[in-house]
């Protein structure tokens, strides 16, 4: 039996990088909060692709590690220098390495406390993903009436945030996905127009649906596969979101691929949008706001055990489900 001192709990984690074969459960020494950190009692953990870009080497991790970006749980022990978190709160987080764990040492400059109403699921699964759905709509440019914006794996946990929220601002929405299922997924986050890539060539089903060179805004999780056709969507002065690599990244280009039509182009980071603690309270605000009047819509689409973190990193990649993936200890 583990004693004051000695209590262990299990995480995942990766001695090497690979591909989700080289996730392993451990048991580990529970972690204690260094300066201006809290431990928590983990009750869900999210599963992103930024943890797969982790786990294959593509953004670089001291190892061993343990994996994981975000999650919910409730304040065990408090850090020194730590102010506006007490044991007992139920927190979220987002950006903070670790969250794949029954316990973890999580930084409060990227934590804040769950709203009464919310279960920690929810808070874990909208955590890391609606802060980003929420910046790159609110800032990356800030879209409303008369914008139409073009969204890629619109079905994903990302995606459909951000369809909801695109729409809440007033924006136009065509939307992208892979399958007639996830079709009718982008269709009740409120997609204008959805176009199924698997049987319809991406740039002639866009066009068909509001004409050549008609997007102002792209926002893209996929990379690679999409990056060329989404530049030849956009209209004047458009802009070019793109902020994950589902499909692997974006080979390099010259900035002379962005003179025809003077556009934008844009590779941001949730964590330079929540720099600071006003920053951070604001976006989680409105979200929180948007959840509790009903307007937005989080959708978890599998629950498995910590053990299983290999099958759902297999589920993520492999775009099967749509919604949010979490990891239960």
């Amino acid at each position: 039996m583990a004693t004051a001192g000695n209590a262990t709990s299990a995480a995942v984690q990766i001695a090497e990088t690979g591909g989700p074969e080289v996730m392993h459960l451990v048991e580990r020494p529970d972690p204690a909060p260094g300066e201006g950190q809290i431990t928590v009692e983990v009750a869900a953990a999210g599963v992103n692709y930024i943890d797969t870009y982790h786990r294959t080497g593509l953004y670089e991790l001291a190892l061993p590690a343990v994996l994981g970006q975000e999650g919910a749980g409730t304040v065990l022990e408090v850090g020194a220098g730590v102010d506006g978190f007490a044991p007992g709160d139920r927190v979220a987080w987002a950006g903070s390495n670790g969250s794949y764990a029954g316990r973890a040492a999580i930084n409060t400059s990227v934590a804040y406390k769950v709203p009464d109403g919310v279960d920690l699921e929810t808070a874990a699964a909208v955590s890391l993903q609606g802060l980003t759905a929420h910046y790159l709509i609110a800032d990356c440019p800030r879209i409303g009436p008369g914008d139409r914006c073009l969204v890629h794996a619109a079905a994903g946990g990302t995606g459909r945030l951000i369809v909801q929220m695109a729409k809440l601002r007033g924006a136009e929405v065509v939307a992208t996905v892979g399958s007639d299922a996830k079709a009718e997924v982008a269709r009740s986050a409120g997609a204008d127009h959805v176009v199924n890539y698997t049987t319809t060539d991406l740039v002639a089903g866009v066009e068909a649906a509001v004409g050549p060179e008609a997007i102002s805004v792209v926002y893209d999780g996929v990379g690679a596969a999409v990056y060329d056709d989404s530049v030849r969507l956009l209209g004047l002065r458009g802009a070019m979101v793109t902020f994950g690599n589902a499909s692997g990244a974006v080979e390099s280009k010259s900035p002379l691929h962005l003179a025809p039509r003077s556009l934008w182009l844009t590779r941001p980071r949730l964590w330079d949008y929540i720099s600071d603690r006003a920053e951070l309270d604001s976006r989680v605000a409105e979200l929180y706001g948007w959840i509790a009047a009903g307007d937005l819509e989080v959708r978890i689409a599998a629950r498995l055990p910590l053990a299983e973190a290999p099958e759902a990193h297999r589920l993520l990649q492999g775009r099967s489900l749509a919604g949010k993936i979490l990891l239960i200890p």
